[in-house]
């Protein structure tokens, strides 16, 4: 605003001295009219910023008035050649129009007005395609920058809104691997910790009158202790690293072959457990091998809890040409209905939440609920390929 309003200073004080000079070389009288023509035609470069539309409506109207009151042209009308490109680079469409439209008839209509007497058709006609020109070539320059400034605009909108999408992605990211983490953790707690609970309860029963049995329980305690550490150490690991380690205190991912693993453990805190595999055995993903694995974990541990104490579980494995099914059936009482309608409530009910996470994750289908004839079925579809 302050640059406008020098420059405009400026323009008025040559137009003032043109003014003068007109009157001395000519003998008219035209600085009565000059003067507030030029004024105007000032504060149109004064405040072309600030409101562009309304200065071009003043520019257009103070050069009718001139064509109409016989006001030749002047340094001031230099103001018009600005008002066409300010309003080409900053003001709205319909005055971008209007401003290349009277520039460009701008010297045609002067040129009618004001004839050059002396010259020929053909030069007054050269001398209208001169005017014109900078007229042009103002509102292509001020058009081009509104582009530029335009694609600058999208460019910085562009990367604002990847930003937030990149914020968004790193936030499910999180979310997904807390998921990850709490899977992990309790599917590696909620077995061992079962299993434990169960030898302790029956090492403490039988302590005085079978004392091998308790000593059994309490060696299997142990060594349940001891896996359930093995598989935190190795969770932790993978947290601090972001990679498996191999060797060391770390064990490998479980895989469908520990299944029969931890079908024997089962057995061994007394769930007696009937396991069969159909089927050719084959290498398969690691993520369906440890998805195979945990489903079979969690199933037994909750027929542990909610099974009853005469409770036995069977286990099968089939191998199909495109995936791996599970059944996992067991003649208890079953779990109560919240736990698999609703998933639970205080805490409970994680693990079923969790068994469809991980089956979600590869692909697959997953059902679980109560059996026809009594007890509780989870059954599970897992393909080789997962679903696009």
């Amino acid at each position: 605003m302050g640059v406008d309003a020098f420059w405009a200073v400026v323009l008025f004080g040559i137009s003032l001295m043109s003014a003068v000079a007109g009157q001395a070389t000519r003998g008219t009288d035209a600085p009565a009219l000059i003067v507030p023509v030029a004024l105007l035609l000032c504060l149109v470069v004064a405040l072309r910023r600030r409101m562009p539309e309304r200065m071009l409506l003043l520019a257009v109207a103070l050069g009718v008035a001139q064509l109409a009151l016989d006001v030749e042209t002047m340094a001031a009308d230099f103001a018009m050649l600005v008002i066409v490109y300010t309003v080409a680079a900053t003001g709205a469409r319909w005055a971008s129009r209007l401003a290349l439209a009277v520039g460009l008839s701008a010297a045609t209509a002067a040129q009618l007005r004001w004839p050059n007497q002396d010259a020929s058709v053909a030069g007054n006609v050269a001398v209208v395609v001169f005017q014109t020109v900078p007229f042009a070539l103002a509102w292509v320059l001020g058009d081009s920058i509104r582009t530029r400034r335009a694609y600058y605009a999208q460019l910085e909108e562009r990367a604002a809104r990847l930003e937030k999408e990149r914020e968004a992605q790193a936030k499910v990211a999180v979310a997904a691997e807390r998921a990850r983490i709490a899977r992990e953790l309790h599917d590696v707690v909620a077995h061992n910790v079962s299993v434990m609970v169960v030898q302790a309860d029956g090492a403490a029963y039988v302590l005085d009158a079978a004392p091998d049995q308790a000593k059994k329980a309490l060696e299997t305690i142990s060594s349940t202790g001891r896996q359930a550490l093995a598989e935190m150490r190795r969770l932790l690991g993978v947290l601090r690293t972001g990679e498996h380690q191999e060797g060391g205190e770390y064990v490998p991912q479980p895989d469908v072959r520990q299944i029969e693993d931890l079908v024997e453990q089962c057995r061994s805190s007394g769930l007696p457990v009937d396991f069969k595999v159909e089927g050719t055995p084959r290498p398969l993903p690691s993520g369906v091998e440890l998805t195979a694995y945990r489903i079979v974990q969690e199933a037994l541990t909750n027929t542990r809890k909610h099974g009853g104490p005469n409770a036995g579980a069977s286990v099968r494995l089939v191998y199909f040409d495109d995936g791996l099914g599970l059944l996992i059936e067991d003649d208890g009482k079953g779990a109560p209905h919240e736990l698999y309608e609703e998933g639970g409530v205080d805490g409970q009910g994680h693990g079923l939440i969790g068994m469809r996470e991980r089956v979600g994750m590869v692909g697959g289908t997953l059902d679980a609920g109560p059996r026809p004839g009594g007890g509780f079925r989870i059954s599970a579809l897992l393909p080789l390929k997962p679903a696009h």
